[in-house]
């Protein structure tokens, strides 16, 4: 929802009644500021009538940037639409300017940290821009995600944000098609604007960390291999073993999905594997606490007997009984980035791909994990 005094694109400073006088005395006029039962909300007229101007001049006072008028009537104004508690009609709005002032914001699931983190980002630049963000989860689910497009579509959203794009849908090509300004937030896809990690050199970040302990044998809970944030990390980990000579076997992946439940299926496979690895790095944080509790039931503790290291840095990442180390990305700048870069696509302008650096953040899970058989680091 969108925040108290933003409503549809406008964004009107918590003005009080214009220079301390009551608001049933601006202009002159005695205008309840309470509707009762059976009452219509209060119109532009109502708004123009008690402060004391003529409607067209109320209309530009509360527009997102008004022209022409003085800052004492567009106080003025306001004041007395607040004090109505008039509300614009939007869809009239849209009608006069061709904008809905809304943006769409299509996620896998907002219950995930990262990408709730990622949408206050965008909401948060979305607001600073006029703008109102509407947010929907594809469940990572196709058809899904089609539904909630065409939903989105019928609000007449002036662009989309796409935060859970897969190498199996056809979203992004759909937007392309309908000329439905566009861009990807978080995962990638090749030849459509996105605002990302750079993945790969994530997933690196974290085995060069694992290495220089000393740790040979990894193995790696590698989320959904037809999102680019699980095919990256996990290309970008086992790349790094292999430039060590120390190549990690396909038994070692665990491509089970993203979120605790899927961690834990991922951590079981794992477990399994003879010999046992020394270390474990999971493409998600929420994946990672999955896998913790794997290890756990296989009578193994993280940070003692096995390394872990996630990826996103969650705030929940530092909390853990056994902090968790992790590839850090900056979510909250990703969605005012990605924000920026769909005002610019609605604006016509040609937009480039961004990716934010990764950093690695070291913590106990994998600084206080013993190195069976290494009396060296690599």
């Amino acid at each position: 929802m969108a925040p108290a005094g933003h409503r549809r694109g406008l964004h009107w400073p918590a003005f009080g009644s214009a220079a301390g006088v009551p608001a049933r005395a601006i202009g002159g006029q005695d205008i309840s500021t309470q509707n009762g039962p059976g009452q219509h909300p209060p119109s532009l007229q109502d708004v123009a009538r008690l402060a004391g101007v003529h409607p067209s001049t109320a209309s530009r006072s509360l527009a997102e940037s008004p022209v022409r008028i003085s800052a004492a009537t567009v106080a003025r104004v306001r004041a007395a639409a607040r004090d109505l508690g008039y509300r614009p009609n939007a869809s009239a709005a849209a009608l006069r300017t061709g904008s809905s002032r809304l943006i769409g914001v299509l996620v896998h699931r907002l219950t995930d940290l990262a990408l709730s983190t990622m949408y206050a980002g965008v909401d948060a630049a979305a607001t600073a821009a006029g703008y109102s963000a509407v947010v929907a989860n594809g469940l990572d689910d196709p058809a899904v995600r089609h539904e909630r497009v065409d939903a989105l579509l019928a609000r007449g959203i002036d662009g989309v944000i796409l935060a859970d794009a897969r190498l199996d849908d056809t979203v992004a090509e759909r937007l392309e098609r309908l000329g439905v300004p566009y861009v990807l937030a978080m995962r990638t896809l090749p030849g459509h604007a996105s605002v990302s990690t750079n993945d790969v050199e994530g997933g690196r970040l974290a085995a060069r960390h694992l290495l220089e302990l000393g740790h040979r044998t990894a193995a790696v809970a590698a989320g959904d291999a037809l999102t680019s944030t699980g095919r990256d990390r996990t290309a970008g980990f086992r790349q790094a073993f292999a430039d060590a000579g120390l190549p990690i076997p396909d038994r070692y992946v665990a491509s089970t999905g993203f979120g605790v439940a899927a961690g834990h299926r991922a951590g079981e496979l794992i477990c399994r594997q003879d010999p046992a690895p020394s270390a474990v790095f999971a493409v998600d944080d929420l994946t990672a606490v999955g896998v913790i509790g794997a290890l756990r039931d296989a009578g193994r503790t993280v940070g003692t007997d096995v390394a872990l290291v996630g990826y996103n840095d969650v705030e929940l990442a530092a909390e853990l009984p056994v902090p968790l180390t992790s590839v850090r990305s900056d979510r909250d700048q990703m969605g005012r980035l990605a924000m920026q870069l769909l005002l610019d696509r609605i604006a016509g302008r040609p937009v480039p791909s961004t990716l934010l650096p990764p950093l690695l953040v070291p913590r106990a899970s994998t600084l206080g994990a013993s190195v069976p058989g290494a009396s060296s680091p690599v």
